[in-house]
C-alpha cells in the first residue's frame, strides 16, 4: 500500500515548468536531492487527464524517495510505502 503527502519542492524550469527537482522539503526537513535516478509518467493525451511526472531520487543522506508533481493541480507529493495487514 501507499499514500501521498503534500510537500514543498524547489525545482529547475527550463524548457517546462518544473522540469526537474533540487530539494524538498518533508515533514519539516529540507533534503537536497543528489541524483534523479529514474523518472517516469502518467497520463493521456487527453487534454482533461492531468499529466503527473514521477522521480525516483537520491538525497544528501543517501535514502531514495519517489516524489511526483501533478501538472494539472501544480503540486507535489512524497510517495509514502506502508505495510498492512
Amino acid at each position: 500500500m501507499w499514500k501521498l503527502e503534500k510537500i514543498s519542492v524547489e525545482s529547475y524550469s527550463g524548457y517546462k515548468l518544473h522540469e526537474s527537482p533540487r530539494a524538498f522539503t518533508f515533514r519539516g526537513r529540507r533534503y537536497i536531492i543528489r541524483e534523479i535516478i529514474d523518472r517516469w509518467y502518467e497520463g493521456s493525451v487527453r487534454s482533461d487527464d492531468p499529466v503527473i511526472n514521477y522521480f525516483k531520487v537520491r538525497v544528501d543522506d543517501g535514502r531514495n524517495y519517489v516524489i511526483r508533481y501533478n501538472s494539472y493541480q501544480d503540486e507535489w507529493d512524497i510517495v509514502i510505502r506502508f505495510l498492512t495487514g
